[in-house]
This record gives C-alpha cells, sequence and structure tokens, in this order.
C-alpha cells in the first residue's frame, strides 16, 4: 500500500506534464483486443492503463489484467464499479467515494465491504473523489450509482464539490462524464475545479478527438482518460500520444525560456 505511484502521479502534476490514460472495460474487449491496445500503449507510452467498468457481465477483468501485466511496461490501475472488482494482479485501485452524489453505499458503504480484501491486495490504494458531470444523457455510472450528476454548467458546485473532497483528505479528484457520454466536460468546469485544489485532477467521458483531449489537458486535466473511443479505434492512441507529448514540449520549452 505504498504511494510510490500516487507520487509519480503528482510530481507529473507538480511539473505541469499531461498524461493519459487508457480505459479498458473488460466487458468490451477480448484477448485479442486487449493485446493490440496493450502494444499501441507500449510504443506510444501511454502513462497508464484503467480497467473496470460500471457492470462487468462476462468473467474477463482476471484475464486482462494478467494479460496487460504480461505485455505493458506502465501502471495498471483498477476502475472499479462495484466492490468485486478487486483483483491483487494490478498495480493500483482507484478507491472512488462519490462525492458529487448522495448515495451512502457510494461514500462509504461499499469502501466498508471491500477493506478487508483491499488490506490483504497489497494494492496500492488511490483515495479518489469521483464527480459525475452532466453530459447530454443518461450513462450506465449514472443509472447504476442512483445519483443525479453536477449539471454540465454549473463550475461553482463542481468547484466546491472538489474542495471538499481536497479537505476530507482524498488524494485525487476525477470528474467524469461517463462512458458514452455526448459531450465530454468542459473546459470552463475543469478549469475552475483544477484553480480551487492542489491535488491532481483527473478528466473522462466523452472525449472523441484529440481535440477534445487537448482542451481538457489546457484547461488544467493532468490525467486524460480515454475508453470507448480507442476500443473502436486503437489507433487513436497515437493520435492522443501525440497531442500530449506536443503540449508538453510547448509548455516546458516555454517554461525554460
Amino acid at each position: 500500500m505504498q504511494d510510490i505511484l500516487y507520487q509519480k502521479i503528482k510530481h507529473s502534476s507538480t511539473n505541469n506534464f499531461r498524461q493519459l490514460a487508457i480505459l479498458i472495460d473488460p466487458d468490451k474487449v477480448d484477448e485479442e483486443g486487449v493485446i493490440r491496445i496493450a502494444e499501441l500503449v507500449n510504443h506510444y507510452r501511454v502513462d497508464y492503463i484503467f480497467t473496470g467498468g460500471s457492470l462487468i457481465t462476462c468473467d474477463f477483468m482476471s484475464t486482462c489484467i494478467q494479460i496487460l501485466k504480461e505485455t505493458v511496461h506502465i501502471p495498471v490501475i483498477i476502475f472499479p464499479g462495484n466492490p468485486l472488482q478487486v483483483h491483487a494482479g494490478a498495480d493500483a485501485i482507484l478507491l472512488l467515494s462519490l462525492i458529487s452524489g448522495r448515495n451512502p453505499e457510494l461514500l462509504i458503504g461499499n469502501h466498508v465491504i471491500a477493506a478487508p480484501v483491499l488490506k490483504k491486495s497489497g494494492l496500492e490504494i488511490l483515495p479518489t473523489g469521483y464527480m459525475l458531470v452532466e453530459s447530454g444523457r443518461v450513462t450506465s455510472v449514472v443509472y447504476m450509482s442512483n445519483t443525479t450528476p453536477i449539471p454540465f454548467d454549473k463550475p461553482d458546485i463542481a468547484s466546491c464539490t472538489a474542495m471538499a473532497g481536497e479537505m476530507l483528505g482524498l488524494k485525487l479528484i476525477y470528474m467524469d462524464a461517463g462512458s458514452g457520454a455526448s459531450i465530454p466536460v468542459s473546459p470552463k468546469m475543469i478549469k475552475r475545479v483544477k484553480a480551487s485544489i492542489r491535488i491532481p485532477l483527473i478528466v473522462g467521458g466523452g472525449i472523441r478527438t484529440a481535440i477534445d483531449a487537448a482542451k481538457s489537458w489546457v484547461a488544467g486535466a493532468d490525467i486524460v482518460v480515454v475508453g470507448n473511443a480507442t476500443e473502436s479505434e486503437p489507433s487513436f492512441i497515437a493520435e492522443l500520444c501525440k497531442t500530449r507529448d506536443r503540449l508538453n514540449e510547448t509548455t516546458h520549452v516555454r517554461y525554460q525560456s
């Protein structure tokens, strides 16, 4: 349960290095698909792999993590949809507290159930304030969590929610429009939240183009998470990584001059 991975995320955030996470939903890929994504992840130097889903209906998560650990050279982080999505073979797990909602099970109830298993797992625990943001449609995570997302045009609510999460001791904030979102989290909301906290900010959901990702990074996202778009077109990973690298190069040339 050391915080080696968290320190890496924190260091990159402090030094203004944009980072990219590819989300793999075990329900939406097979072994061949995971291997294909893993090859691209290695080649283009993705920063992290997230794996998990709102509803796992097959028995592929364990195999998925095993394949990833055998093939990728970067941290594999579980992005759990429920307390059953714990696997000791990964490197870390996002311990999500759904601070945008008022469902007690997702604020503390599920954490109590999972705690003994997590403690024995050896996984690095990443306490994360999870914030659902309205995305133009009812996503799986909104339905499964039985909560109301933060309105798309209310950055003040998002900002105060993120501040509260940081004050509670959470180490990361994750703003998510949800899998299959019609629209991503707005740059205005990202910028407001980033200005209100000192811990790293993760943003995902509805990012379908490199331009979408660039807008999120420029607005203040430390880690951008992309899932659905890479499942349908794995080569999209190359475009995302090149965009990330251009932004990092431009930022650090400016800081050094």
